[in-house]
């Protein structure tokens, strides 16, 4: 049985008790965007509050992104959505409020009881389904469904998330040098960074589906270079679903995005395999089963009142009016215990298996403390490895916060075919570029350029651009035009700079040299213009 304590955790020392007016009642978990609580309407409806976190608040072109996306997704209203109900894209942090979802993700759902049945599946793509139709008809592709974002309800899934989460992934390599979310369910042209349409979401519900049915990703599990060759270059093994489910699965995830099933063919898909079932309404037995018994949601918190002043009654909620100094020194204080919150951004290499990392509405808490985010797109400038292989997991980059002045790019695939500049094209899909990735024969596996030159960090700090400047101001001739990489692992950072006086740091996240006729090099690049 789930335990109120389990889903429900306690305030810690840096959560703020109130925030815009809604006092804080739990924590709920946390995620790539911020962490998320429980909270409660004037009329003491549940919600669940998302607390943007401070890094990606500083952002003025997250902001922007965040103010459009829940301006779209407040459009969005279905029987199978957690609809959004207030927010305020320009406070301090900038935060929102869903429909608290009183049950499980679909990940914990199947990490609980395993596999779900036929059945089960079903009723899941059926409901899912109707919320992406609601979803696309406002006008948004949801981006990121995966297992952690539809939520399960007594009366049948939710899905969460839509659209959000695309502001946070936008800005995240500026953010944190890293991308959020997770790639097991992404649709090819998603990782190709092709054209995003209605039929991409098509193909991850597909794939989410499969994982309700199998307990684990129909790609199989793998860090994110791999498993992106993998949904790119191969066919799912679909022999490993029961027979009822795989005709609709290989229709949803056609390789032409042209060909896919539409979402109103799938829920007529299901409903006929339902039958009389769905005629009966059997849908809500069938949640029972999956979820179990739900814990007690926690009622709200009650408002202390201070005793009356010359200036008035002090109220911590909105609707109050506030003593003037009462208010900017509570301002003050939420501000500065927002501050406090310091979610640290890991890549995919380093997150948890299946996308457990962007906590929502209804789900089980995470242990106390933050957690720890999984990343999910591919920028349009990024390109999948050329090859798979079985790189090493990288470690956390020492410059992980975003370098000041610096153009930052992250993740970028380096290979034997193309090449990388420090100027547009950054990421040249042929030789021509300023820095190649060379693995001859004879010889280790080295980056080489013509008019740029290299300069490892061996004293295990972080690169900086005064640091580049200084070790870079001897670096001349032929030899430093080539750098070996036997010498560098996954967190090591080399200064380069070409002849325009351009300054970069190369952070190596993954290394993978050992299979020479598939090498590649995952990096993350921060670019000084002219700062030589």
């Amino acid at each position: 049985m789930t335990s109120t304590t389990e889903v429900f955790q306690p305030l810690q020392a840096d959560d703020p008790p109130v925030v815009a007016g809604y006092r804080l009642a739990a924590r709920l978990g946390a995620g790539g965007m911020g962490r998320v609580y429980l909270s409660h309407t004037r009329g003491g409806r549940p919600v669940a509050l998302k607390m943007v976190r401070p890094e990606l608040a500083d952002d003025p072109a997250f902001r922007r992104r965040f103010r459009r996306e829940v301006e779209a997704a407040r459009r969005v209203r279905g029987a199978y959505t957690a609809e959004v109900i207030d927010a305020d894209t320009d406070g301090a942090p900038p935060w929102l409020a869903t429909v608290y979802v009183p049950g499980p993700s679909l990940t914990e759902a199947v990490a609980r009881r395993g596999p779900l049945p036929v059945s089960a599946v079903l009723w899941l793509v059926a409901g899912v389904a109707e919320a992406l139709q609601a979803i696309h008809a406002a006008g948004i592709v949801h981006r990121d469904l995966k297992p952690s974002n539809v939520l399960l309800a007594a009366d049948g899934p939710r899905v969460i998330d839509f659209g959000i989460s695309t502001a946070a992934d936008l800005s995240s390599h500026t953010a944190t040098g890293s991308t959020i979310g997770s790639p097991h369910f992404m649709a090819p042209e998603q990782a190709t960074a092709g054209e995003i349409t209605p039929a991409t979401d098509v193909f991850a519900l597909a794939q989410t589906a499969a994982f309700a049915a199998l307990g684990e990703p129909l790609y199989g599990d793998g860090i994110a270079p791999v498993v992106l060759y993998r949904i790119v270059h191969e066919e799912p093994e679909l022999s490993r679903l029961p027979e009822p489910l795989r005709p609709l699965i290989t229709w949803c995830m056609a390789p032409d995005p042209r060909e896919r099933a539409t979402l109103a063919e799938v829920v007529e898909w299901c409903r006929r395999r339902l039958d009389t079932d769905a005629d009966a309404g059997a849908g809500p037995a069938v949640w029972r089963e999956v979820i179990g018994p739900g814990a007690t949601v926690p009622g709200p918190v009650r408002e202390p009142v201070a005793p009356s002043t010359a200036t008035g009654t002090l109220w911590l909620g909105r609707a109050r009016r506030r003593a003037p100094g009462r208010r900017t020194a509570l301002i003050t204080a939420v501000a500065v215990t927002a501050g406090a919150l310091v979610l640290t951004g890991l890549t995919w290499l380093a997150g948890d298996r299946f996308g457990l990392g962007e906590r929502a509405a209804g789900t089980h808490a995470s242990p106390s403390g933050p957690t720890k985010p999984v990343p999910s797109t591919v920028s349009p400038t990024r390109t999948p490895p050329t090859a798979g292989g079985s790189p090493r997991a990288s470690q956390p980059a020492p410059n992980a916060s975003p370098a000041p002045g610096a153009d930052a790019l992250s993740p970028v695939w380096l290979n034997e075919k193309n090449s990388l500049s420090l100027r547009e094209p950054m990421l040249p899909k042929d030789r021509t570029g300023d820095i190649r990735l060379d693995c001859e024969a004879d010889v280790d596996c080295a980056l080489q350029s013509d008019t740029s030159v290299f300069v490892q960090m061996f004293n295990g700090k972080a690169a900086s651009l005064d640091t580049c400047r200084h070790l870079l101001s001897g670096a001349t001739g032929s030899a430093y035009r080539t750098w070996s990489l036997a010498a560098t692992d996954d967190g090591s950072q080399l200064c380069v700079k070409n002849a325009a006086g351009d300054i970069a740091v190369l952070t190596i996240q993954i290394k993978q040299t050992t299979l020479r006729e598939a090498a590649f090099l995952q990096l993350g690049m921060n670019v000084w213009r002219k700062a030589a």
